[in-house]
C-alpha cells in the first residue's frame, strides 16, 4: 500500500480500476472488438487518467509500474467481463452508470495523490478532474466516439465539483476522516452525473447570433 497512506483510499483506487476496466470492455463490445482489443481499451481506460496525472506531477515511476498488481487486476477484469458480455448484452445505461461511478472514484484518487505530494488545493482539484475524465477520453477516442467532455453532457463539471468538495474537506478539516471526505465527494460526482443522465441535463452552448441576411 505504498502509494497511499490511507488504506481506504488504496482500496478505493482498486475498486475504481475495476469499474473503469469494465466500462472500457463494455464500450469496446459495442464496436465488436476481439478479446485483445477489449483488453487494450480496458487497460488504457483504467490507467490513462492516472498515468497522465503522474507524468504531469513528475511522480516516477507511474503508479501501475510501481505496483504491477494493477495490470493483473485490469486484465483479469477485462477477460471476465468479456466472457459475461458474450452471453449477456449490457444495456447502454449500464455503461453510463458504471462510468459515473468510476468518474467519482478516480476524481477523489487524483486529488488525494496531489495532496499527498503537498501540492496546493488548485493543483489537487485540477489533478482530480484530469484523473477522472482522461481515461474516458482515451477510451472514446479508441472506440471512435466523440469524447463525452467535448459534448454538451455534464461530465467534467461533475468531476470538478467532486474535486472541489474533497479538497476543501481535506483542507479545512485535516484531522477529519479521509474516508468520509472521499465518500461525500464521490456522492457529489455521481449525484450530478446520474442526474444529468436521468433528466438529460446539459451545459448551455454558446451560439453566435446570425447576422442580417444570413440563414
Amino acid at each position: 500500500m505504498a502509494l497511499f497512506e490511507i488504506p481506504f483510499i488504496y482500496y478505493l483506487d482498486i475498486f475504481g480500476t475495476i469499474v473503469f476496466a469494465i466500462t472500457g470492455v463494455l464500450a469496446a463490445s459495442e464496436k465488436r472488438l476481439d478479446l485483445f482489443g477489449m483488453i487494450v481499451v480496458g487497460v488504457v481506460t483504467s490507467i490513462g487518467g492516472g498515468t497522465i496525472r503522474d507524468l504531469i506531477l513528475g511522480r516516477a515511476p507511474v503508479f501501475w509500474i510501481a505496483e504491477h498488481c494493477y495490470i493483473w487486476i485490469i486484465v483479469i477484469t477485462c477477460i471476465l467481463t468479456f466472457i459475461v458480455a458474450r452471453f449477456y448484452t449490457f444495456p447502454r445505461r449500464a455503461l453510463l452508470f458504471s462510468d459515473a461511478i468510476g468518474l467519482g472514484v478516480f476524481t477523489v484518487i487524483g486529488a488525494q495523490v496531489a495532496l499527498n505530494l503537498d501540492h496546493p488545493p488548485i493543483i489537487a482539484i485540477t489533478m482530480g478532474m484530469m484523473t477522472g475524465v482522461f481515461g474516458g477520453v482515451i477510451r472514446d477516442v479508441l472506440t471512435n466516439e466523440i469524447p463525452v467532455i467535448f459534448q454538451k453532457e455534464i461530465y467534467a463539471t461533475a468531476a470538478l465539483s467532486g474535486a472541489l468538495v474533497f479538497v476543501n474537506l481535506r483542507w479545512f478539516f485535516p484531522d477529519g476522516s479521509a474516508a468520509f471526505s472521499a465518500i461525500v465527494a464521490m456522492l457529489v460526482v455521481m449525484g450530478i452525473r446520474f442526474s444529468a443522465i436521468r433528466w438529460g441535463l446539459q451545459l448551455p452552448v454558446f451560439l453566435l447570433s446570425k447576422r442580417p441576411g444570413e440563414e
